[in-house]
């Protein structure tokens, strides 16, 4: 073979490489630079050969100039946000101010409402593998555009609602945002991205006789277990549900309820009963979900801290007047670990795909973020004398605005993020 051949035939081996090469690179700086240069671009690429193919990674997630967000999105898909610590961030925290929401409720507005500590409010929760990524308004919008994003639970999932709305309002200009309620619903209405922020309440998913917003049975409480067409009506082609549902469940330890008759109420146990609306819920998402074009999300358990005596043992109080986290392992009572498996088993069972949000350890720690005296009760602020009276009157179930729901809604951001990117 002469030198010429062999340099031929080099020279043809190393020729496909060559130019594969140069369709790649010219190939990634085109789309790089049509991302760059498009208005509704709203992230950048890193490009990076591995293997047999072209990868990408996000190297800046920004809607345009005018974000100043510097912030690197982190591919969370790997990564246990739900596992982790609170850490002490007097900076980044709170994400917005009482006085700077005009759509908060007396009911979660708690340094308005009396209480004079806010370090409730400086404590970040920091992933033990990861970083969530900073919350910004704009991006969000930007992914809601034309687009519906709906509460579906209880008053606790309504402060969620409430917090996500603050955290939104701040970016929307006077005249361009508008809150408004109807029966059993409150929506949010961004106009220049034609995109509503909802809650819609049903305390127990199913049907039941507490299903007015207002106006609701709260120690009759009566549920049908096999009924949830009256709520799925609303439901019905949102983008994105996020459904939640524990607390009304958890007066006692039964509960009336009926399957089938109308006419036939019987005594059943609480997770028997759970279950069962769990299993309504699930057929109704199986035969209504389109996984292609929305995303649901179901919130674990917010837990409660009733008891003192969990976390100090040997006081008799409740959570009023705790100002620090709980530090280290920890898990209380206002936390039904049969529930939650039962929700579990439900999510892998489903034939649609249900993102859970696992947000009670995390909040299990936050004995000092609960609403205790600093907030109303029956449509009124506590009053003096109920106000001296903690030990019957705190509430120890629903969480202070700013505060930790804050905080369930950045990790939903994430997963949103997530899914936008993907």
């Amino acid at each position: 073979m002469t030198v010429q051949q062999s340099s031929n035939r080099k020279y043809h081996s190393i020729l496909p490489i060559a130019l594969a090469s140069v369709l790649i690179l010219g190939t990634t700086r085109l789309v790089f630079d049509n991302s760059k240069n498009s208005k509704d671009s709203i992230f950048q690429w890193q490009y990076w050969l591995q293997g047999s193919g072209l990868r990408r990674y996000i190297i800046n997630a920004s809607v345009n100039d005018d974000d100043n967000d510097d912030n690197s999105y982190e591919d969370i898909e790997d990564c246990n946000v739900f596992e982790g610590k609170w850490v002490w961030d007097n900076v980044s925290r709170p994400l917005y101010k009482e006085e700077s929401c005009p759509f908060l409720v007396k009911q979660v507005t708690c340094q308005r409402n009396g209480r004079t500590d806010n370090m409730y409010q400086f404590w970040r929760w920091q992933p033990n593998e990861c970083n969530l990524p900073r919350f910004n308004a704009a991006k969000l919008l930007r992914i809601l555009r034309n687009k519906r994003l709906m509460y579906v639970g209880d008053s606790i999932q309504r402060g969620t609602f409430d917090s996500m709305v603050c955290m939104l309002q701040s970016v929307i200009p006077d005249g361009k945002k508008s809150l408004h309620k109807v029966p059993s619903k409150k929506v949010f209405y961004a106009e220049e991205y034609n995109a509503t922020v909802e809650f819609y309440w049903a305390p127990f998913m199913v049907e039941s006789n507490s299903d007015h917003s207002t106006n609701h049975s709260v120690i009759r409480r009566m549920v049908k277990l096999d009924r949830i067409a009256d709520h799925s009506k609303n439901w019905e082609g949102v983008d994105f549900l996020v459904f939640e549902s524990y607390v009304w469940w958890m007066y006692k330890p039964i509960i009336n309820a009926t399957n089938g008759d109308p006419n036939d109420m019987r005594e059943y146990n609480v997770t028997t009963a759970y279950k069962m609306a769990l299993q309504t819920w699930a057929k109704w998402l199986e035969s209504s979900i389109n996984s292609k074009t929305q995303k649901v999300f179901f919130m674990s358990l917010s837990p409660t801290h009733i008891r003192s005596s969990e976390w100090n043992p040997g006081s008799d109080g409740n959570c009023f007047n705790e100002q620090q986290p709980i530090h280290g392992p920890y898990r209380g009572t206002g936390t039904n670990l049969e529930i939650m498996k039962m929700v579990q088993e439900t999510l892998q069972n489903l034939k649609v795909e249900v993102t859970y949000l696992n947000i009670t350890q995390l909040s299990d720690y936050r004995k000092d973020a609960h609403t205790t005296i600093y907030t109303e009760r029956k449509g009124k602020l506590l009053t003096k004398e109920q106000k001296a009276d903690p030990k019957n009157f705190a509430d120890c179930i629903h969480w202070c605005l700013p505060g930790v729901p804050d905080t369930w809604n950045e990790i939903l951001y994430a997963h949103l993020l997530q899914e936008y990117y993907n």
